[in-house]
């Protein structure tokens, strides 16, 4: 039995769903080069900024070095190795520490979806411009920690004074891996009063950076592998 032609009105369509497509990619590409070029317009400005910090003793140099050892191995174990972009490692998740940077510098409001071709992007041209030193520095100053008496909390070093009454450098381990256990979704930990959620993070982070587990896999950011 033999096949009817495709009517004009199917190819017709057909041709229209093909242009759709290619036009949402060529809009996507776009959206992507416009982030990359926003962050390399961006980074003198940055370069400053982070600059600054550092030498106002607020830069990654003023951690102790198993401080930022530990801040390393928790938030993107690779992050010396990679740019911007990590798929791979256990427990980096799909968001870098660079890509949570640009969370705070590419957006008013971050929202999941597509945003995140830029939020990726404009981490991709951070590290074409920035160093990893710098990089850092403005991570440290843009982290935020979820909510104090105060209000909102932001930054590693006046967090660290108001929560602590002390600098990073000045603290226990158990007291920075606190710190550093909230990064991750700082909405939902309590860094004032009793947390037990967070406890149990800590214990995982402890884990962690003693050597004795390791993330599952890179998704693994809740670090079941050291439950």
């Amino acid at each position: 039995m033999a096949l009817k032609p495709v009517s004009r009105s199917v190819t017709s369509a057909l041709r229209i769903l093909l242009i759709a497509i290619l036009a949402a990619v060529l809009a996507l590409l776009a959206y992507a080069a416009i982030s990359y070029g926003d962050a390399l317009r961006d980074a003198p400005d940055l370069k400053l900024r982070a600059d600054r910090l550092i030498a106002q003793g607020r830069g990654p140099d003023a951690l102790t070095p198993a401080e930022l050892r530990q801040l390393i191995r928790v938030e993107h174990p690779n992050f010396w190795h990679h740019h911007g972009v990590d798929n791979e490692t256990p427990g980096a998740g799909v968001t870098t520490i660079t890509q949570a940077l640009s969370k705070h510098l590419a957006f008013e409001a971050f929202k999941p979806g597509v945003r995140k071709i830029r939020q990726t992007t404009y981490a991709m041209g951070l590290e074409a411009r920035l160093s990893k030193r710098q990089i850092l520095a403005l991570f440290l100053d843009e982290a935020p920690f979820g909510r104090g008496p105060n209000g909102w909390m932001q930054g590693v070093f006046p967090t660290s004074t108001q929560v602590y009454g002390k600098a990073p450098a000045a603290l226990t381990e158990a007291q920075w891996l606190r710190l550093v256990a909230v990064l991750i979704t700082p909405s939902d930990f309590r860094l004032f009063g009793p947390d037990g959620r967070l406890d149990e993070r800590v214990r995982r982070i402890e884990r962690l950076v003693a050597g004795i587990c390791q993330p599952r896999d890179n998704s693994d950011v809740m670090l079941k592998g050291c439950a």
